[in-house]
């Protein structure tokens, strides 16, 4: 569904088709510095042809906005956005001139204003996972508006004479009116991928509905359907619609999804794709393909008719067919050598990665049994040898080639290739186990050869002939009564079946999901809380301009009963406290200095676990219910302190235990994770932590309530802490758990996969630690599942 709304800019290209000579596009140049995929560009706004902005899914550069042939702009997952100026020596060449930094996660969608007399160099707009739509001076690269209303990630921005209009993967568009929001509605059923303006006046959408949508203020004037069908060949058609909703044209030739569509005054069109090139289309064929060592997020023309695109390996490029401005015959050789080492290193012999096979050399340790093959790379090739076991000696049986269409991308395991090989986990601390199977076995027969070699109790056959039903996809089984049983000799005993079996698949087994109950952090250093209230109460009492906001004696001695109540949890049932217990607390962390309010709250995490503590507690918040809420916004301010980031994430993580906050928790939900969103990259790993449990029991609660919108926001920021490589283990880990929990009992599984969580199962599967491979897998196999 992801490349039907790419085609929306097709539209615009009619009337524009003319015919002309194609020359072959060549590289110009080279756009280097961002840290991660180049995600979106951006199209001048002199231009007659408004941008296609692409969908925004996974990272590296993701964007480019063309102000001007002199001027590129580059979105990135790296959260930056570089402005790239023609170079005064080497008009072939780029070079940065800006870097804007104010998103705090992936930047995708660009596009750009044109020079006014306030803003000379114009102004960018800018949309980010991150939820928000900012504008920029490029004169000095400050921000000058920041539009925040999106619940998740903005997919796409256009504008509309004077206005702004972003869509989101929340399912609506927004118009913006000098930094206000005038109007939102729900445009789609789906995640909202790109909006953009026609020269008719008209808006127009595309979303992971499969529609694409015209709109005519909130009104929709007409539905686009007809790449439905295409959903499983991996979306990679371009069509060219009229407005009447006829399909005029259909280009087919991309291998993948397709994620961006331009096109030139020339006629000539360019579409980027998951299946590493650029596509360059005359008169609805392809006539020339540039390929790139990754994913092509974006590709846009520039006026003079070169292409930029933008690359997942964070590389922008421009591309040219005017003889003057090709790049140095060196450049264009190290560009080709980027190229074969990037597909050597994707390239499979007999299922296994080449680059990854060892070297001649280990055919220097002997093997093992006579027979036993090993493969070793030779070359650009796989090669096969045999142990001979007589002779001491490998012997060369011959190269290793994959089979047609797809026949080595078949697992393989101990030497054999078969349709499924599965990861078991049978518990108690024990290793995963590999249990292989082909389509046309008896699920029975390879159950139990798999428990008889694996030495596992003949007790486990059913929930394995369960499991492999379930994950082969098999909805119905036939036994075969000629079976006989590899323990007994006898045809295999199937509880309450005679000869016949029609197997209803059994849920899968998870590891990690889905989470029950809520997390809480209940330990204190309650000596060390009392110090530093003393302290600071202290610091105050000698402060004339403060000394009326310092506790009393009387109000010290009546926090250290605080304490010792709190402290003997063996007695949590028969302590009590006091109506002015709760306000003494409250009153310090309102009233004293943002720096020293920290251990008050502290204490008000461990009283919220105390049941009398949080019923009065509960009382205060219902009489004030913007009493958490300010103190929120206390803490989140300008120069936020990492304690109180620290402490007041931990009160409201432990707020989960008591039922009573639920109502109050999920009304506030947005709030709330708005407030705390750059905790996730925060360098402080325990800010980390506390950060992904309060995601993790939002999603256990708001996964109770039922509430889709507020699961939608969770799974959002807890994929940025999964997507975050300096994320801490045990954080990256509760993240996982609660988008592996949202998937498998909430509302939000499609969501999930709209925003490649697949890929981030991968890489967690590929972790070094033990728990994030087991969550990954468990993402993994729940992805799989209809």
């Amino acid at each position: 569904s992801l490349s039907l709304y790419l085609s929306i800019y097709l539209l615009l290209l009619l009337g524009l088709m003319m015919d002309i000579d194609f020359n072959e596009y060549k590289l110009r140049c080279e756009l280097r510095g961002h840290d991660d995929d180049v995600r979106s560009l951006s199209l001048s706004p002199t231009n007659p042809l408004p941008p296609l902005l692409p969908c925004n899914c996974d990272s590296q550069v993701r964007g480019i906005c063309v102000c001007t042939d002199e001027h590129i702009a580059t979105s990135s997952r790296d959260r930056t956005i570089r402005v790239w100026s023609l170079g005064s020596d080497d008009k072939r060449k780029y070079s940065a001139s800006k870097i804007l930094l104010g998103h705090t996660s992936f930047v995708g969608p660009l596009a750009s204003i044109p020079p006014s007399e306030e803003y000379p160099e114009g102004r960018l707009v800018s949309g980010s996972m991150d939820t928000s739509v900012l504008v920029w001076n490029l004169v000095n690269g400050e921000v000058v508006q920041s539009l925040k209303g999106h619940k998740m990630q903005v997919t796409g921005v256009t504008l509309d004479d004077e206005d702004i209009v972003s869509s989101s993967v929340d399912q609506t568009l927004r118009r913006w009116r000098n930094g206000q929001l005038v109007e939102s509605w729900e445009a789609h059923q789906s995640p909202v991928q790109a909006v953009l303006k026609l020269p008719s006046g008209e808006l127009i959408s595309g979303s992971s509905d499969t529609t694409l949508k015209l709109w005519k203020g909130k009104t929709s004037l007409r539905t686009f359907t007809g790449h439905a069908e295409y959903l499983v060949f991996q979306n990679s058609s371009i069509r060219l619609w009229a407005l009447s909703g006829e399909v005029l044209l259909e280009m087919v030739g991309h291998t993948s999804i397709v994620y961006s569509v331009d096109a030139h005054a020339s006629g000539l069109i360019v579409s980027g794709s998951e299946d590493r090139h650029a596509k360059i289309w005359k008169d609805g064929v392809c006539v020339q393909s540039l390929e790139h060592p990754g994913c092509v997020w974006d590709a846009k023309f520039l006026e003079s008719g070169d292409i930029v695109t933008a690359c997942s390996d964070g590389v922008a490029r421009v591309w040219t067919v005017r003889d003057g401005m090709i790049a140095d015959q060196m450049e264009i050789d190290a560009f080709d050598s980027l190229i074969s080492q990037y597909k050597l290193s994707r390239k499979k012999v007999g299922g296994m990665k080449l680059d990854e096979l060892p070297g001649i050399d280990a055919l220097t340790l002997p093997g093992t049994s006579d027979g036993q093959t090993k493969v070793v790379r030779e070359g650009d090739n796989g090669v096969a040898y045999a142990w001979n076991m007589s002779e001491q000696r490998w012997d060369k049986i011959g190269e290793v080639v994959d089979g047609p269409d797809g026949v080595g991308d078949r697992p393989i395991l101990d030497g054999a290739q078969y349709d499924f090989v599965f990861d078991v986990d049978i518990g108690d601390g024990e290793p995963i186990r590999k249990l292989p199977y082909n389509r046309s076995e008896n699920p029975y027969d390879a159950a139990d050869k798999w428990l008889l070699k694996e030495n596992l109790p003949v007790a486990y056959r059913q929930q394995i002939v369960d499991f492999i039903l379930q994950n082969s996809g098999q909805k119905d089984f036939t036994f075969n009564p000629s079976f006989r049983d590899p323990f007994t000799g006898a045809n295999a005993y199937v509880p309450e079946q005679a000869s016949h079996i029609a197997a209803t698949p059994a849920k899968p087994l998870y590891k990690h999901i889905p989470k029950r109950g809520v997390l809480v952090f209940d330990v204190a250093q309650y000596e060390g809380i009392l110090k530093k209230m003393t302290e600071f109460n202290n610091t105050l009492r000698s402060d004339p301009v403060n000394t009326d906001k310092s506790m009393t004696e009387s109000e010290v001695a009546r926090v250290r009963a605080i304490v010792k109540i709190l402290k003997d949890t063996s007695h949590y049932h028969a302590t009590n406290f006091t109506d002015m217990d709760i306000a003494l607390l409250l009153n310090v962390i309102q009233a004293w200095p943002a720096a020293m309010m920290f251990p008050a709250t502290d204490l008000v995490r461990m009283l919220v676990l105390h049941p009398h503590g949080a019923s009065l507690l509960f009382k205060h918040v219902e009489n004030n219910n913007d009493l958490l809420l300010d103190v929120i916004k206390k803490v989140t301010e300008d120069s936020a302190l990492p304690a109180n980031l620290l402490t007041t994430v931990r009160v409201l993580v432990n707020l989960f235990k008591n039922p009573s906050f639920h109502h109050w928790l999920q009304r506030h939900h947005s709030q709330i994770l708005d407030a705390f969103s750059n905790c996730y990259s925060s360098p402080n790993k325990n800010l980390q932590l506390a950060y992904s449990t309060l995601l993790l029991n939002y999603a256990v609660l708001l996964i109770e309530k039922k509430d889709e919108e507020g699961q939608a926001q969770v799974l959002s920021a807890a994929l940025q802490i999964a997507e975050e490589e300096a994320a801490d283990v045990d954080s990256k880990f509760r993240s996982l758990v609660a988008i592996g929990s949202l998937m498998l009992e909430g509302l939000v599984k499609k969501i999930a996969i709209d925003f490649e969580v697949e890929s981030i199962a991968k890489s967690a599967k590929a972790s070094k630690e033990a728990k994030i491979i087991e969550i990954g897998t468990d993402i993994d196999l729940l992805i799989r599942q209809p």
